[in-house]
């Protein structure tokens, strides 16, 4: 909620709390994309949401990676950190952006050596989540 300073029509100088400006409309558009809990976050707490954007974009910024293999890579440490709903987000983005299925279920056979065959196979079913319903 922001706070305007403004006149009224009688030129009295007056306070009013608008509850969204048209940026607050943009972003809660912009966050229907977000899995439920951050997109609950992100509409609660804008100005928490916009710093942690702002530290993805710094850390995406702070290498060489291409935008291909970080997508690879978060997909990686979303399994890694065993979180079904960061799997699902990040393999709607991956699809979205032209990742090849099996270049995405390969994220899972490459964790069954790491994490285990259970924490693998998981993760194939979570990434087959995505796959499976864009067939």
């Amino acid at each position: 909620m922001a706070l305007f300073y403004g006149h009224d029509p009688l030129g009295f100088y007056t306070e009013s709390l608008v509850r969204h400006t048209r940026q607050d409309e943009e972003n809660r558009m912009a966050n229907q994309d977000l899995p439920s809990g951050a997109g609950k976050v992100a509409d609660d707490y804008p100005e928490v949401w916009q710093a942690f954007a702002s530290l993805g974009k710094a850390c995406a910024e702070a290498g060489p990676l291409d935008a291909r293999t970080r997508r690879l890579v978060k997909l990686a440490l979303a399994v890694g950190g065993g979180s079904e709903g960061a799997v699902h987000s990040h393999m709607r983005r991956a699809m979205a952006e032209g990742i090849e299925p099996e270049a995405l279920k390969q994220v899972a056979m490459l964790a069954i050596p790491t994490l285990g065959l259970p924490a693998g196979v998981a993760a194939l079913t979570w990434i087959e989540d995505i796959t499976d319903a864009r067939e």
